[in-house]
């Protein structure tokens, strides 16, 4: 008996102690795929859900698709289904359509007064994945079989209850599935205009480009827009709190708030100062990048160590335009192989005003600023819906641990 911290309002009696084996089903319908009767019906295996959010991955084909031999287990609409192997990667989803899984998984069915969309939140509950993945431990595959789900006990409230909870939950994550989709649209999209918003294979117009500009963009070295910045930290100006590093996805940080603490060493008098609009090239590889990237400094001044190259702008020069064109990682490598010679330990073999010698294509300064306008906006798009998606998922495991008891 008990109740929960947080509860809809005009529910007060105790939550009662249950049985999984009084109350959930197990399926055991057992299908052939191979009849041709499931044709059309989606296989969704574990390896096609995303961990702890049921969320169904893109990678989903149709039995049809898949050829697939018999010996598989069909679900229906709001059927939950469950992977059974390592019950710690939080495999399960709500089914809305009818479609087959593999052996891998189980289909539950509530009953004697278990509804579905709280059988499904009870799964996402950190006492049931505890329960999961400390009896499914054992030598080879880890696996939780029928007799440990049908020992396992827990407190439910009444039908009516169950349905507030289960519906509420079931909400926040199609909230959550919302903005995922729009933020990976969102990506899509920039990526497409990175390619198509710039000359390709040598030409001097894209294929895509804002009405008022005609004139072709302009073939020269990096170095015609940017210049290497001499600036030290001779006067020790700027101490450990304000060294920065250089991330691939956010750009220029503060080392302390992005990494948890400052790599910097006994002395910072020698780092480069880096200034709002400054450009920086990191000297070290990274999985996409294995000749470094550049980025744009769109924050406050700090310094760097003497592995990044810090330049300035020149007059004709947009520098946020700048780490767009380079943003796409197939036109940074390709500009940068020809430059860049790695040492013994990987490290790059380039000077700072040698990585200013390749060749670009630019526009002028007016379709500079124009193109990065209109990426500012995707990447704020970008943040917005991510921001709101990791509220919403905070939001779901706050009400997971305060709803049950």
């Amino acid at each position: 008996m008990g109740k929960p911290k947080i509860r809809f309002k005009g529910y007060e009696d105790d939550w009662e102690q249950r049985k999984w084996i009084d109350v959930v089903d197990i399926s055991t319908e057992m299908v052939n795929p191979t009849t041709g009767e499931y044709d059309n019906m989606p296989h969704i295996a574990p390896g096609n859900i995303e961990s702890f959010t049921g969320r169904i991955l893109d990678n989903v084909k149709t039995v049809k698709e898949e050829q697939l031999i018999s010996g598989k287990f069909r679900f229906r609409p709001d059927d939950v289904v469950y992977g059974k192997i390592n019950p710690q990667l939080g495999k399960y989803f709500y089914a809305t359509v009818n479609g087959l899984t593999s052996a891998d998984a189980y289909v539950f069915n509530g009953k004697n007064g278990l509804k579905q969309k709280f059988l499904f939140a009870l799964l996402q509950t950190s006492d049931f994945f505890k329960y999961s993945v400390s009896v499914s431990k054992r030598s080879g595959m880890p696996k939780i079989n029928r007799d440990e789900l049908n020992a396992y006990s827990f407190l439910m409230p009444s039908e009516e209850e169950q349905d507030r909870i289960g519906s509420y939950l079931l909400q926040l994550d199609h909230l959550i599935t919302l903005h995922q989709r729009k933020c990976e649209e969102t990506k899509s999209l920039k990526k497409y205009m990175l390619q198509k918003m710039f000359p390709e294979n040598g030409n001097c117009v894209p294929k895509i480009r804002f009405s008022g500009f005609a004139d072709a963009w302009e073939q020269r070295k990096l170095k015609d827009y940017l210049e290497v910045s001499r600036e030290k930290n001779k006067t020790e100006s700027y101490g450990k709190e304000d060294v920065l590093s250089v991330s691939g996805e956010h750009g220029i940080v503060n080392q302390i708030e992005f990494q948890g603490r400052s790599f910097a060493g006994v002395s910072v008098a020698n780092y480069g100062v880096v200034e709002a609009g400054d450009v920086v090239y990191t000297k070290s590889p990274l999985k996409s990048n294995p000749y470094g990237i550049i980025k744009t400094n769109k924050g406050k001044t700090g310094i760097v160590s003497t592995l990044y190259a810090v330049y300035k702008p020149r007059m004709n020069t947009n520098s946020e335009f700048v780490q767009i064109y380079f943003e796409l990682d197939s036109r940074m490598n390709s500009y940068m192989h020809p430059l860049v010679n790695k040492g013994a330990k990987n490290d790059m073999k380039v000077s700072d005003e040698n990585a200013l010698k390749g060749p670009v294509a630019f526009p002028e300064l007016e379709e500079q600023n124009a193109i990065t306008q209109y990426f500012d906006k995707l990447d704020r798009l970008i943040t917005l819906h991510q921001h709101k998606c990791d509220e919403l998922q905070k939001l779901k495991k706050f009400m997971l641990q305060n709803m049950f008891v």
